[in-house]
């Protein structure tokens, strides 16, 4: 059931249309038997009349005009006196009182057979079946036809109706529309109909468990991460003032110090998430050159490309995106961080920044694509739904690239790319081997088309 509208107005009007056929069938019934007895009563008053105007021993005989589905005969001691044009010599019907059909002339007849004592004189008379029904059914379906014709006008003020009845509901489901992620404001209850007021109320109940759970969530997620900050930073700087008094080689020391470095990229990449996540972020989307913004985060991450001597490319054209800077910088840093710490050394990246046609089910529409390549040693195409799952990591915590991480810079890739209503598709990349992720924004302007490349 798509919509209530339709379906209430539907099915009152299919219920009101068999209520009218059946009322119509019983009416047409009724109504050919009266026509029926109509016609019968034309046959006996026609003989009546005959009978009356006839006299046997006079030429003052009636004159009946002549018709293709009425007849009549007189006849007195077995000898026909009188009869219409079209009716035949013998007798059309039994010499019995009453009502009678007979086949002659190739049709069947409705016969009336009437003696009048008086005169020794009997008087039939004759009408065709076929007419009689003819007629009886166009009297009658003209009785039908206002009925068939008032139909869709009573299908029109039903819906019309029945939209004005559904208003307060379409209305209620505006206002739900219209809600930010970030609105948890109760739904006014004033004015509301009798059957809609529990909605609301319920709806505004959860409205506001929903708040308290989020908030929970936030106090939670940014607490937890603050609180655990110092003790990080601190360890760090004891560890590094330790550092002097272990061999370079110290296997513990360097695990511990491994230990470290990734529990403060965790707390880290948890205040990213709770920054960006939907019920959270506040999107004050502004006009952003996405190739211009790509060219900042890769010459400020670009000390980690140098340490493994990675070959870093850039190429495209200069597009405008609506989106916010903060967010999208943590994205580009977090694909590249990714595709650094994935790519052995001496190995190449490949960034890409233009604007071009997507196929869509109805139609093209252009798209604003940033693809980033590796030659890693790549993700099986069976994980790639998984990679997005916070916590997530391909060979649990040990990878076998040696490389540590959270499992979270993805989850933060995807939150950002739902905030800029994006889509991210992972592919092989184009180099031997590695992975290659496209996150596909909505055209929003792109300058003249002027290829650039860098090699940074």
């Amino acid at each position: 059931m798509k919509s209530i509208r339709t379906f209430l107005t539907v099915v009152i009007l299919a219920t009101i249309t068999l209520m009218v056929f059946l009322s119509e069938l019983q009416g047409f019934r009724l109504n050919l038997a009266a026509a029926e007895k109509l016609f019968d009563k034309q046959l006996a008053d026609t003989a009546h009349l005959l009978s009356a105007t006839y006299s046997p021993v006079t030429d003052n005989n009636p004159q009946i005009t002549e018709t293709e589905f009425f007849g009549f005969q007189i006849w007195i001691d077995d000898q026909l006196k009188l009869r219409s044009s079209r009716m035949p010599d013998e007798l059309i019907a039994n010499l019995e009182q009453g009502y009678q059909e007979h086949n002659f002339g190739k049709h069947r007849w409705r016969t009336y057979s009437y003696f009048d004592e008086l005169k020794n004189v009997w008087i039939l008379t004759a009408q065709r079946t076929d007419v009689r029904y003819t007629l009886a059914e166009n009297i009658v379906i003209k009785s039908i036809l206002p009925a068939l014709i008032i139909l869709p006008l009573g299908g029109l003020l039903i819906w019309t109706i029945v939209g004005y009845g559904v208003s307060p509901l379409q209305r209620l489901s505006d206002q739900l529309r219209r809600k930010q992620a970030d609105d948890f404001s109760p739904l006014p209850i004033e004015k509301q109909p009798v059957e809609l007021t529990q909605v609301v109320k319920s709806t505004n109940d959860l409205l506001s468990r929903l708040k308290a759970s989020f908030q929970r969530e936030k106090h939670f997620s940014a607490d937890a991460a603050h609180e655990l900050r110092t003790p990080i930073s601190v360890l760090k700087v004891h560890l590094h003032n330790l550092n002097k008094k272990f061999p370079a080689d110290d296997r513990n020391f360097q695990q511990v110090v491994t230990a470290t470095e990734r529990m403060g990229h965790l707390i880290e990449q948890i205040l990213l998430l709770n920054r960006t996540s939907p019920d959270q972020f506040i999107t004050k989307f502004i006009s952003i050159d996405l190739y211009k913004l790509a060219q900042e985060v890769i010459a400020r991450e670009y000390p980690q490309f140098e340490k493994k001597d990675l070959k870093i490319e850039l190429n495209g054209e200069h597009c405008l995106i609506e989106g916010d800077q903060f967010a999208l910088e943590t994205m580009l840093k977090n694909l590249l961080e990714n595709a650094c710490k994935y790519t052995p050394d001496d190995g190449n990246i490949l960034v890409s920044v233009k604007a071009e046609m997507q196929a869509d089910e109805n139609a093209s529409q252009k798209v604003v694509k940033l693809e980033i390549q590796d030659s890693g040693p790549g993700v099986p195409e069976d994980q790639y739904g998984r990679l997005f799952d916070r916590f997530y990591r391909l060979d649990g915590d040990r990878h076998a690239s040696g490389t540590t991480g959270s499992g979270l810079g993805l989850a933060i890739v995807r939150h950002i790319a739902d905030l800029h209503k994006a889509t991210i598709k992972l592919t092989k990349s184009s180099f031997d081997s590695g992975l290659s992720v496209t996150v596909i924004f909505p055209f929003y302007h792109a300058n003249p088309l002027q290829v650039k490349k860098h090699h940074v």
